[in-house]
């Protein structure tokens, strides 16, 4: 399945250079608006998102204008929820000329029928820190905001997520 919505595919490995180059945009705006900023992510993660096929992309052209990753198993961020039916989307980056032109809306749409071709009925994600411009962005998109907590066991995950608060999103498409 390489399309499915909005001209999304799935990443290659020759996408590597400008999916790190999305990533530090992302870091360098986290920075700017003062929130939690993304560590330096290793080359290895996204290989194997690549290789697995859980890493996507919209383009224009030949440049990638939106990237983000996902997966069906979430149970050190999502714990005891890990065990409903969902797909989690990760590390949404979009490019600094393309922010406000409702990819975030594009990927639910495209989410929205992968969780349905996969048989999964929630579409969740997560963000770290109390970013209150983020949450209402994320329910204008059709997320409900479940909430923050911090996580119980965070060894192994990204460094952003340790010690820090975690704001639940989800949307389910049963409702």
């Amino acid at each position: 399945m390489s399309r499915l919505y909005h001209n999304v595919s799935i990443s290659t490995l020759s996408d590597i250079p400008q999916i790190f180059s999305l990533y530090a945009m992302a870091t360098a705006h986290q920075q700017r608006k003062g929130t939690v900023q993304w560590p330096t992510f290793s080359q290895t993660l996204v290989e194997t998102e690549i290789n697995d096929q859980r890493q996507w992309h919209i383009k224009s052209g030949d440049i990638l204008i939106c990237v983000w990753a996902t997966t069906f198993d979430d149970p050190k961020i999502w714990e005891e929820k890990n065990a409903d039916p969902a797909v989690y989307i990760h590390r949404i980056a979009t490019h600094q000329d393309h922010r406000g032109h409702q990819y975030v809306k594009a990927i639910v749409a495209w989410a929205s029928e992968y969780a349905k071709l996969h048989n999964k009925r929630y579409i969740r994600l997560d963000t770290c820190g109390e970013n209150h411009g983020l949450i209402q962005y994320y329910q204008s998109q059709g997320f409900d905001y479940l909430g923050m907590h911090k996580l119980n066991d965070y060894t192994g995950l990204p460094l952003h997520y340790q010690g820090a608060d975690v704001c639940f999103f989800e949307i389910d498409l049963e409702r």
